[in-house]
């Protein structure tokens, strides 16, 4: 990892999370499936509402060829133009109701963000990152692979190992090398009322 790429922790966390990024620079290789199953094995075990587990994904391998380019074609044209070198992509899906009682599931897609949230911390410790993107065609997805009415696709992930892409327009390619930054614990962290931080007297 690049100095620009290490966190400026205020506080110890684990390596896997300290070393988790989105890079949008990738070498091209292929995810071993086992390891790839692995990945998604985290994101099955994530906690949610009532146990339901809302989440789906669909994903397909780099050496799937053109199941890789299906999925593909369900991002934006900007998101393609660096995806398509990921090793693999996944679309995140959700569940919009309780399927124990058909209501409307209000919480679904902070449970798939949760689930996705373990995916990319077990894909850092194997050394494989994750960019998740909100750029996608949801339509187009659910035409392709058949997602019920009740389902909607959220997000897609593009996962891969990180490497300098010189196929890529530099422009893009320069968006691996700015620094990580994140808001001071003492914006987002709040103790006896809104704005004043945890922790101080």
């Amino acid at each position: 990892m690049s100095d620009a790429k290490k966190p400026d922790l205020e506080n110890p966390v684990q390596d896997f999370v300290a070393n988790r990024w989105s890079p949008v620079s990738f070498d091209g290789r292929s995810i071993e499936r086992g390891e790839l199953l692995s990945i998604f094995e985290a994101a099955r075990w994530a906690p949610s509402a009532f146990n339901e587990q809302p989440w789906r994904y669909i994903v397909a391998s780099r050496e799937d060829g053109e199941p890789f380019e299906a999925i593909l074609s369900c991002l934006v044209d900007a998101n393609q133009t660096w995806a398509r070198h990921a090793g693999a992509i996944a679309l995140g899906v959700t569940a919009l109701s309780f399927e124990r009682n058909s209501k409307p599931n209000t919480y679904a897609r902070h449970d798939l963000g949760l689930a996705s949230g373990q995916l990319c911390a077990e894909a850092a410790a194997r050394g494989v990152q994750v960019h998740q993107m909100a750029g996608i065609l949801p339509d187009r997805a659910r035409e392709l692979y058949g997602i019920p009415e009740n389902f909607e696709a959220v997000t897609a992930l593009a996962l891969g190992y990180p490497g300098e892409n010189l196929e890529l327009d530099e422009g893009i390619r320069a968006r691996d090398g700015q620094a990580r930054s994140r808001r001071p614990m003492a914006a987002i962290l709040f103790g006896k009322s809104w704005d004043e931080p945890f922790g101080q007297n």
